[in-house]
């Protein structure tokens, strides 16, 4: 079944296809640190070949459970902000995800590659812009935060292309592809040294041992 004609029975909102939802701290670009409930959404054709939860790519492998469930989870600690990833958050509507959310006096916080239309309700958005899927018209001024996952040198040009495209208070972050760390960011570390409007992302939950 494609990708789209299986999602279309989340039309609602009100359930979504859930891979996992854990409380930890945040661990990359602008609120590194800040406790924060994530809800990992499945389905995504993007497909980045270094994705670390490439199992969340397939929805079908994942029942659909209930947005107030998922609250009434996140309701259980004491952090009062939520982070929804994938796979790829936009392929769904998301509006009452952060109606309820917000009802309960949550912020509510997403990381999209923007290769849909995004719907819902957010105090910070965070693009996460992909070359071989590039995002939709419209995302990028919508974005709080830029961050460009670099794994060779030539990312470089598509996070510039990218840059160009935000508003002027979006936060910008280069950050280096996980399994490519040491070799990516010595050289990372001069650019930004160099080019002093982008700061670097480090996956910082990855040293910390953490989810």
């Amino acid at each position: 079944m494609q990708l789209t004609d299986y999602i279309k029975q989340f039309d609602s909102g009100k359930c979504l296809p859930l891979v996992e939802e854990f409380y930890t701290l945040q661990g990359e670009g602008y609120h590194t640190g800040r406790a924060a409930y994530f809800i990992r959404i499945g389905g995504c054709d993007v497909g980045c070949a270094w994705c670390d939860s490439k199992l969340s790519w397939n929805p079908e492998i994942f029942p659909p459970v209930s947005v107030d469930e998922i609250v009434a989870h996140a309701e259980v600690y004491p952090g009062r902000a939520i982070v929804v990833t994938g796979g790829e958050p936009s392929l769904y509507p998301l509006d009452y995800l952060c109606s309820v959310f917000k009802r309960k006096g949550f912020q509510t916080f997403i990381e999209t590659s923007g290769a849909y239309d995004l719907s819902g309700q957010w105090d910070w958005i965070c693009l996460s812009p992909k070359q071989q899927q590039p995002p939709i018209g419209g995302i990028h001024l919508k974005a709080d935060e830029l961050k460009v996952i670099i794994s060779e040198p030539n990312d470089i040009h598509w996070a510039e292309e990218n840059s160009r495209l935000v508003k002027s208070s979006c936060q910008l972050y280069l950050q280096p592809e996980w399994s490519k760390f040491s070799s990516i960011i010595p050289w990372l570390v001069d650019y930004a040294m160099n080019n002093p409007k982008w700061k670097i992302s480090l996956q910082a939950h990855k040293f910390m041992h953490i989810p």
